[in-house]
């Protein structure tokens, strides 16, 4: 889909020269900032990628997972979102 959006020269101008640092187009560029954006202020998705880390965590660690999964949530649970 094609949008139209303002934004300031300085910010235009940062991007262009990023986009070319990576070797990606300005549109790959300004979607990938936009997803990202959007995941990090998502908070079903920031939920989802703990979740997904701490299953990936159990996992790999074998023994350690009962210790691992209830050190998460201990810190999870006192941590502010």
């Amino acid at each position: 889909m094609k949008v139209a959006v303002s934004i300031p020269d300085h910010i235009y101008t940062s991007a262009e020269r990023l986009a070319r640092h990576f070797g990606k187009s300005r549109s790959r560029l300004f979607s990938d900032a936009l997803h990202e954006y959007l995941v990090k202020h998502s908070p079903d998705e920031v939920t989802n990628a703990m979740n997904r880390t701490c299953a990936d965590v159990s996992k790999s660690r074998g023994d350690l997972d009962g210790f691992i999964s209830s050190a998460v949530r201990r810190t999870l649970d006192r941590s502010e979102w």
